[in-house]
């Protein structure tokens, strides 16, 4: 077993087939389906179902997803290690997100990152529900941006900040019992009384705002639950109710119409980088001295938290 077949098989899984990973590679399909065969004659199983031109994994090949990824991107971080200059002139680095963050901070940190390495090619992924910390843990992601809890098992942790969520209610224009526009702050026993648009239980905006109610004994009043994030904000224009958003998104809302009134006692969550307590590629380590806001060349490494 070798990296360049490892690398391989993770290409067939991720462009769904031998044609689309040989082009992805630029690499010729008959020898890697020849090297994938040869990994499976050495490991006695096969790894591929080959229905006609479509290929499924088989459990085998599911489970060996996760250390190849975990052996590949350390051989990418050995390699970089080992030649000691960092160019960056190349390369794609690997991001997830809660999509809550996307706007605030993270469209603002990956702007950053790009002026500071043009060459480098980001992916940033939006995780099914509960999966970011586990897409980071198996080395899919390189690093994670999330909601910092109380314990991330095998993850170093640094927090960058803290992220306020406000009331997003209906313009006045669609009728109803709606609170009016003003800078005074909503108590959560009026909220709870509000329809509350909202995301599927278990996701992080949906466990937040339950435990901010919660630690009042009180429960939200939910009328819809959208798993569809980017019809929240539609749907309170729409009249159908209101919602709880960070601010960035609420602003966002704002511009088109929605009444915005910040909450009492504050809702709030911690925001942070996750990544494996392992070496980061030059890009890697890159983003994250930049989001500490240190400056890459000088800086010693910062010093991460292990939660």
């Amino acid at each position: 077993m070798d990296l360049r077949q490892l690398t391989y098989v993770l290409a067939v899984i991720d462009e769904g087939g031998f044609t689309a990973a040989a082009k992805s590679l630029g690499v010729a399909q008959p020898s890697l389906s020849q090297s994938v065969r040869g990994l499976e004659n050495e490991l006695g199983v096969e790894l591929f179902h080959r229905v006609g031109r479509s290929v499924v994994p088989t459990s085998a090949g599911e489970a060996i997803v996760g250390p190849a990824r975990q052996a590949v991107r350390a051989a990418d971080a050995a390699r970089s290690a080992v030649a000691g200059v960092v160019t960056l002139q190349g390369g794609r680095l690997d991001l997830v997100c809660l999509p809550t963050l996307s706007v605030d901070p993270v469209a603002e940190l990956v702007g950053r990152f790009r002026r500071a390495a043009p060459g480098v090619r980001v992916r940033l992924e939006e995780p099914a529900t509960g999966s970011l910390l586990e897409l980071v843990q198996t080395g899919a992601s390189e690093i994670g941006v999330t909601e910092i809890g109380p314990r991330i098992d095998d993850l170093t942790a640094t927090e960058l900040g803290r992220q306020d969520f406000v009331a997003v209610l209906p313009p006045r224009s669609t009728g109803g019992d709606w609170p009016k526009a003003s800078s005074t702050a909503l108590g959560i026993d009026r909220l709870a009384g509000l329809p509350l648009i909202t995301t599927p239980a278990g996701t992080s905006t949906r466990r937040l705002i339950e435990d901010a109610f919660g630690a009042h004994g009180l429960e939200p009043s939910i009328a819809v639950v959208s798993e569809h994030r980017e019809a929240i904000v539609p749907l309170v224009i729409g009249g159908s109710g209101m919602s709880i958003l960070p601010t960035a998104l609420a602003e966002e809302a704002r511009r088109l119409g929605a009444v915005v009134r910040p909450i009492t006692p504050r809702i709030q969550r911690r925001v942070g980088i996750v990544h494996r307590d392992a070496p980061l590629t030059p890009a890697g380590r890159l983003f994250v001295d930049l989001a500490l806001g240190r400056d890459p060349g000088r800086a010693p490494r910062p010093r991460a938290r292990r939660r």
